[in-house]
């Protein structure tokens, strides 16, 4: 018997393979859109949520759907988010990098049950990579169950992504960080990040906007994978509670206590 979580994981792999990667580095002009100030959208990620919405519908037909660009048209409708049973659709992460015709970008589903993220996948439709974690269960990689590790690297390798935070308070967290941390690029995807934290790459992320679609898959296959997500003062994220600013990951919850300590005090 087909589980739920395959049926999602066709459902993206069909979505990214029938709609987003034939408009990869294929985008005319008018096909790309300013929605708001350094925030694109453009004819595949509305495409592509209007497919992954019909799909879900029919997997879950009990559960709401709560997507990007339908909460971009009706802000009123991510209220709904931390409600009920709830899909949460990304359907394209990294819009800027996928309009500029460069990687990465994601495609993100997560599945809410009272704001509490049940299951999320992040599927990769360059290489094919597919994150999928469930509550209590376990993270994996197309199907191989993965744990988060550490870089190894001397100095812990951050990746601060800091571009909504007012610039006197980036400079003191760069403060802070200066000879405690070694910075990283930021992909400007959360899709790519989060599995960074996980692989090794980088040893913890910093987030300051922590909309849900963004960050809901991405923290649980962290945490699911034995590393840590959570608010800067260690609570956890809950979509719909408390509005909160700021999201920090790390490859365990020893590192998770380190940078907290340098970041934040």
């Amino acid at each position: 018997m087909e589980t739920l979580a395959h049926h999602v994981e066709t459902l993206l792999r069909t979505v990214a393979a029938d709609v987003v990667m034939p408009r990869y580095r294929n985008l005319a002009s008018h096909e790309v859109i300013e929605k708001a100030a350094d925030e694109l959208v453009t004819i595949a990620d509305r495409e592509a949520e209007e497919r992954l919405h019909e799909g879900l519908a029919a997997l879950l037909p009990e559960a709401g759907i709560v997507g990007e660009e339908a909460c971009a048209a009706d802000p009123a409708l991510a209220e709904q988010a931390g409600i009920g049973l709830k899909w949460l659709v990304d359907p394209i992460d990294g819009t800027a990098n996928f309009a500029a015709g460069k990687p990465p970008f994601g495609l993100m589903i997560a599945l809410l049950d009272g704001g509490v993220v049940q299951e999320s996948w992040m599927l990769d439709p360059l290489s094919g990579r597919l994150c999928h974690a469930a509550l209590g269960q376990g993270a994996t990689i197309n199907g191989d169950p993965v744990k988060a590790r550490e870089s190894g690297a001397a100095l812990p390798i951050a990746g601060l992504s800091l571009l909504f935070v007012d610039p006197q308070e980036r400079d003191a967290v760069k403060a802070r960080a200066a000879g405690k941390l070694e910075m990283a690029d930021i992909p400007r995807c959360a899709a790519e990040q989060y599995p960074r934290v996980v692989l090794g790459v980088n040893d913890l992320a910093v987030f300051q906007r922590t909309l849900p679609w963004d960050h809901a898959p991405g923290a649980l296959f962290v945490n699911e994978a034995g590393g840590r997500v959570a608010r800067p003062d260690g609570s956890a994220y809950v979509i719909g509670a408390t509005p909160g600013r700021g999201l920090l990951a790390a490859a365990s919850p020893a590192m998770w206590e380190k940078a907290a300590a340098i970041l934040y005090g």
